[in-house]
């Protein structure tokens, strides 16, 4: 259901009271009609979108029909969208730290996600909406939502405006800090608000408020990416078997665009395994493994990212048992394992990006 001015108010809701008239012969009676439409005629805008108190110079409409006012909306607001050709859903995580991110060092700006202005149904993110106007001859309903163009403009402009002042504060940093950990994280929080800032240049165009020299994501995560292959990280392993622990990891940095190898790197990822027989059932014997591995910055010894599980295998050898337990465990890693969320282990790819977005500046 539509937020704020998209939500149906009480003065708005209507039930279905049916009124049963009959007549003065026991054997005749009347059509049942709910109540308050048999005299409504059925304006115009609901065929042609056209209405006069939204005129198209002002105002970008769309019109809906549906079994119930709520799906009415939903269909107009749906078409409405599609007006646009874009999608302007963010990351969760970036859109939860939206009023908490400043550009600049000049203070945050702040945007106000007005209730009576966004929409819902996984949509909530497009702004400047409501409903003009709506009918319903008892049987299906129509709405109208409308979009004002000088407010819309209004909106999206400032919010371009702001995500461009985030992503001067973003990208801003001394050269010391770019081929960092940090610089990293930053370049691909700052592709994230390029992305959203070209939906909303897309919808200005459309509304007649084209916006000129803005980049896109892809600059950024260009740069994400130079930054990644300047600061390689090593893995050091102690008691893998096979090369499983180590493909495991290296696979995880690689997924996010980062070299792994070599000696004396800024960053190091310390893992240590220790495998130990646990007891016998039947004809089973069990290896139980712990896996430690933390995310090192060498330069201040800081441990930056500690991940650790333990898990249980058996098999009718110790050998065997063994070997399953170090499969499993990169499994586990890789977040390919079917019991990765029962047995409550991330995938170690999913807790490294979870990281690093972590690094982004918080104001």
């Amino acid at each position: 259901m539509l937020k704020g001015k998209l939500s149906l108010s009480k003065a708005g809701l209507f039930g279905f009271c049916l009124v049963l008239a009959l007549a003065s012969c026991a054997t005749e009676s009347r059509t049942l009609v709910p109540a308050g439409f048999a005299a409504t005629p059925q304006p115009g805008w609901t065929r042609t979108g056209q209405h006069a108190s939204f005129p198209d110079s002002a105002y970008l409409t769309a019109v809906g029909s549906g079994a119930s006012r709520q799906a009415a909306e939903r269909d107009a607001l749906g078409r409405l969208v599609s007006i646009f050709g874009i999608d302007v859903r963010v990351d969760v995580r970036v859109r939860e730290s939206y009023r908490n991110m400043g550009g600049g060092g000049a203070g945050t700006h702040q945007i106000e996600f007005d209730e009576d202005i966004v929409t819902g149904a996984g949509m909530d993110n497009l702004i400047g909406v409501e409903v003009g106007d709506s009918w319903s001859d008892g049987r299906n309903s129509h709405a109208l939502v409308v979009m004002n163009r000088a407010r819309a403009t209004q909106i999206y402009t400032e919010m371009i405006r702001a995500n461009l002042e985030i992503i001067d504060g973003l990208t801003n940093m001394p050269a010391a800090e770019r081929n960092t950990l940090g610089g990293f994280s930053r370049h691909q929080t700052a592709a994230v608000f390029a992305d959203m800032n070209t939906s909303y240049a897309a919808l200005l165009s459309v509304i007649g408020s084209p916006q000129q020299g803005l980049r896109r994501g892809d600059d950024f995560r260009r740069e994400a990416q130079e930054i990644a292959a300047a600061i390689p990280i090593s893995i050091n392993i102690n008691n893998d078997r096979a090369g499983r622990i180590q493909s495991a990891f290296a696979r995880s940095f690689s997924d996010l665009g980062f070299r792994t190898g070599g000696a004396n790197q800024r960053y190091a990822l310390n893992v240590n395994i220790v495998t130990y027989q646990t007891d016998h059932q039947n004809v089973n014997v069990f290896a139980r493994m712990l896996l430690s591995a933390d995310l090192t910055d060498t330069r201040t010894g800081a441990v930056l990212l500690p991940y650790s599980f333990n898990h249980r295998e058996g098999h009718t050898s110790w050998q065997l048992a063994e070997d399953r337990a170090f499969m499993v465990a990169e499994q586990l890693i890789n977040g390919t394992h079917r019991d990765n969320r029962e047995r409550n282990i991330p995938a170690y790819r999913d807790l490294l990006e979870d990281f690093l977005f972590q690094l982004i500046p918080q104001r």
